[in-house]
């Protein structure tokens, strides 16, 4: 069963971890090696995770106590990250995260949850009903990336 906590500072480790196995193993599918090295570097920066944990709504869905997802949201309708483990893919993990980030945008009073998703988790934000805004191309260390601004009405 999957269960779901808030993120502690504690959690980093096991939070870049997982951030940088997914976009290794998951996301290269969609984007070169120049690509995703330099997105997966971000799993290095410790204060830019502190300052997520601490200033964002961050949680962590688990497994029998190991760490299987995680997402965070900023402003209180921006999904700013949703991560699921790479041997954890589509089991509901990704699912169960954005009900709960859903359920605290409305708790925020917000109407529109808002993301920039990539080519590879599309098709998953597609099936929950977001809607493509726009393709764009963003610029993360160097390497130009193409993703998409996706909204839902809640």
């Amino acid at each position: 069963m999957i269960q779901i906590r808030p993120a502690t500072l504690e959690d980093i480790p096991e939070i870049t971890s997982l951030f940088r196995d997914t976009i290794t193993h998951i996301n290269k599918k969609h984007y070169s090696e120049k690509q995703v090295n330099a997105w997966s570097s971000g799993a290095d920066d410790v204060e830019e995770w502190e300052k997520r944990i601490d200033k964002f709504y961050f949680i962590i869905a688990e497994i029998e106590n190991n760490m299987v997802g995680f997402a965070y949201l900023k402003n209180g309708n921006y999904l700013d990250g949703l991560f699921v483990h790479k041997d954890h893919q589509r089991q509901g993990v990704g699912s169960k995260l954005l009900r709960i980030i859903e359920s605290q945008v409305m708790m925020n009073d917000f109407e529109v949850l808002k993301s920039d998703v990539s080519k590879t988790a599309l098709p998953f934000f597609d099936n929950k009903y977001f809607e493509v805004l726009k393709k764009q191309n963003k610029n993360v260390k160097g390497a130009g990336f193409e993703n998409y601004l996706v909204e839902k009405q809640l």
